[in-house]
């Protein structure tokens, strides 16, 4: 606390961008009665608003909304960004040229939290999952244990409930990555793959201009580790070339371990999450935790929202909301999980994605395809198209009530329908939460 406070006292703070970690943030220094002046700089003018929804205590807060809110960044002592605010624009280089400390509240934790007990995740695929399935093994061995990061959670909405004896699950985004000059006690890398190299969310900018870029933002993770701490890592990320040549990445000096995937007991779905589970449990291996718990908790873990979750079934077929699959590979990998014939809905707004392996897994393993419109899907009509698939067997819709309409009425006894987009849901829909949630919704009217 008392680090903190010498940190924030008497300093003028932007919180830029009023992401729900700035949000929690602020909600932070107030109750802790830090003495320094806030100015909330956001792009939306609604911001203001908002925050009357939010348990802040009064206090004098200032703001700068909507256009020019991100200039004379560098009239501060320091910028705490939310990750959807890019480093590469001309005002956070003004402010870095002008020794701004540029910080973000996940920096923030790793500087200033009094455990460091810290499991990070990160990877293309599963960190998800896996982060939630290693704070549900630490769990069960009746430790203090927090999740939070990249799900949804703040890490400054328990941050001042830890004790140095406690335990943290977090969830890392390469957005939240990308600056990190401190690595986790304990780094997970799921998987690697290309991913946001193009910005797909107007309220997230944010992008890696190279995958060399992005690459190095997941790095990070394990780029400041000492000799005590521990990298685990999916075996496959050897074989990628990723880490040798030219252009070599940095592996920290943590000991490494890597893993392939399991043969557990799970009701998670596909191969896939074998490998999650392997990456869970080497790391609670790394910590002491036995086997026997880990199986256990794997046994009876039900995965998240939105990742290949089963939805019921209705009149002998099986709905899968996989909402959260964005890009074209979590869609194939997918896809892949089940071996019953599939009628799949596709399509959203573009993240300039390679459509071509989509389209040929879609011709060997999909009878019937409903695209939902959006900036990308006719991109995929085209791929479909251009690999053989029959028109006849796509429809183009532009609602979640027709693409579920639709897909019943294509649907016979044993299939699987799966709402897999492959894409970004901006558009119709405002997150992919949304999309999954209506999807949901949706079938559960089919059951009645």
């Amino acid at each position: 606390m008392s680090s903190l406070i010498e940190k924030f006292k008497n300093k003028k703070i932007c919180l830029l961008g009023f992401g729900i970690e700035n949000q929690a943030l602020l909600d932070y220094l107030i109750k802790k009665k830090i003495e320094c002046e806030i100015v909330v700089c956001d792009a939306y003018k609604e911001t203001k608003d908002s925050v009357k929804k939010l348990n802040f205590k009064k206090t004098k807060i200032s703001w700068c909304l909507g256009e020019d809110y991100d200039k004379n960044l560098n009239k501060f002592d320091i910028v705490s960004r939310i990750a959807g605010y890019p480093l590469f624009t001309r005002e956070i280089k003004k402010a870095i040229k002008a020794n701004i400390e540029i910080t973000n509240p996940i920096k923030l934790f790793f500087e200033l939290s009094p455990t460091k007990n810290i499991v990070g995740v990160t990877g293309t695929k599963g960190k998800g999952t896996t982060s939630g399935l290693i704070f549900k093994i630490i769990e069960a061995t009746g430790k203090c244990v927090y999740w939070g990061g990249n799900i949804g959670i703040p890490v400054f909405s328990f941050f001042d409930k830890l004790k140095k004896d406690d335990w943290v699950v977090l969830e890392l985004a390469s957005f939240q990555l990308e600056d990190l000059n401190t690595s986790p006690h304990m780094a997970v890398i799921t998987n690697l793959g290309r991913e946001h190299l193009a910005p797909a969310d107007p309220q997230n900018p944010n992008y890696h201009k190279t995958l060399k870029g992005y690459l190095n933002s997941k790095f990070n993770i394990i780029k400041f580790q000492k000799k005590n701490n521990f990298a685990i890592m999916n075996r496959k990320i050897k074989s990628q070339n990723l880490t040798s040549g030219r252009g070599k990445l940095n592996l920290g000096r943590g000991t490494k371990i890597y893993f392939d995937k399991e043969n557990m007991e799970t009701r998670l779905i596909g191969e896939h999450n074998q490998e999650n589970i392997a990456a869970a449990k080497a790391t609670a291996k790394a910590i002491g935790i036995r086997e026997s718990l880990v199986r256990k908790v794997v046994k009876n873990y039900k995965g998240l929202e939105h990742r290949l979750e089963f939805c019921g079934e209705a009149r002998g077929v099986k709905y899968y909301d996989d909402s959260f699959a964005t890009t074209p590979e979590s869609a194939i990998t997918a896809i892949r999980s089940f071996s019953e014939p599939i009628i799949m809905m596709l399509g959203g707004s573009d993240k300039a994605s390679n459509f071509k392996k989509l389209a040929k897994e879609v011709l060997s393993r999909v009878k019937f395809v409903i695209l939902i419109d959006g900036v990308a899907t006719k991109r995929i009509k085209k791929e479909l198209l251009r690999v053989g698939y029959s028109s006849n067997n796509m429809t183009l819709v532009f609602s979640m009530k027709e693409v579920v309409k639709e897909a019943s009425k294509k649907a016979q006894d044993g299939d699987i329908v799966l709402m897999s987009p492959a894409c970004a849901s901006f558009g119709i829909f405002k997150n992919y939460k949304e999309r999954g949630d209506l999807f949901k919704k949706e079938v559960k009217k089919l059951r009645g």
